[in-house]
């Protein structure tokens, strides 16, 4: 693999144990480096992120991706051998790619609108032989409209997509009742947790927890946002395409 514009991944492995009680094995380490990799080599033909340089991809795309599903997280549902999560609008495969490597008993799937990091994504499931992640190519109001994927998963990732509520409209027809969505989000204020809370209600979910915490190397604020959704989401919901983001439920 050339490596010119990329690089090798920091260890970090006393980082990772003390953010998140958790190390990765060698052949996780080797399968996250080739993860990057595959994207500083993509990335020459479609765009799949600006954050190539070893040590800010490190933090922004894995270690961010991974703390937000952290071991520690006692209130996440139980996942057993058929636990099945939904990663929503996965751009280059974030955070679902780095969770589908760390935890092979997750059943992964990538929900992304652009066929083209359909294809990325596929192919790096190929090349990381992920027999536990497969993709879907479609937008999250008619996927959440579904039979086959509505209230499906035990959990459900969003991450950079678009404002909570949105957020919320997009994961929680997708979650089974007693999943989880989780979230990824940089500031958060008081006014965005009262939309979210609205949101919610409307779509049979409750705030969980505020995670509030700071990145390792550059300690910028970050927060993850869990919903614990505990009623069935009303049938009307998600809206049609693009409804969610011209009229938010806030």
């Amino acid at each position: 693999m050339d490596r010119e514009s990329g690089g090798t991944l920091p260890e970090m492995a006393e980082i990772w144990q003390e953010t998140l009680n958790w190390q990765p094995t060698i052949e996780q380490g080797n399968q996250l480096q080739k993860l990057y990799d595959l994207i500083v080599l993509a990335n020459r033909q479609i765009n799949l992120t600006r954050i190539t340089e070893p040590k800010e991809f490190w933090e922004k795309h894995l270690w961010d991706s991974l703390r937000g599903v952290a071991p520690q997280q006692h209130f996440l549902p139980e996942l057993n051998a058929a636990g099945s999560i939904i990663d929503i609008g996965s751009g280059a495969g974030f955070p679902g790619l780095p969770i589908g490597i760390v935890f092979p008993h997750y059943q992964v799937t990538l929900l992304d609108s652009t066929r083209k990091k359909v294809n990325f994504i596929n192919s790096a499931i190929e090349k990381l032989t992920l027999s536990n992640a497969t993709t879907i190519l479609g937008r999250a109001e008619e996927i959440g409209q579904q039979t086959p994927y509505r209230e499906k998963y035990d959990l459900a990732v969003i991450r950079a997509v678009a404002s909570a509520p949105v957020c919320s409209e997009y994961t929680l027809p997708l979650i089974k009742k007693g999943g989880l969505a989780i979230i990824y989000r940089g500031t958060w204020t008081q006014e965005e947790n009262q939309n979210l809370e609205h949101a919610a209600n409307i779509l049979g979910a409750r705030i969980e927890l505020i995670d509030r915490f700071t990145t390792p190397l550059t300690k910028s604020v970050r927060h993850c946002v869990y919903l614990k959704k505990v009623l069935h989401t009303p049938i009307s919901f998600p809206r049609p395409v693009g409804v969610p983001i011209q009229n938010p439920l806030c």
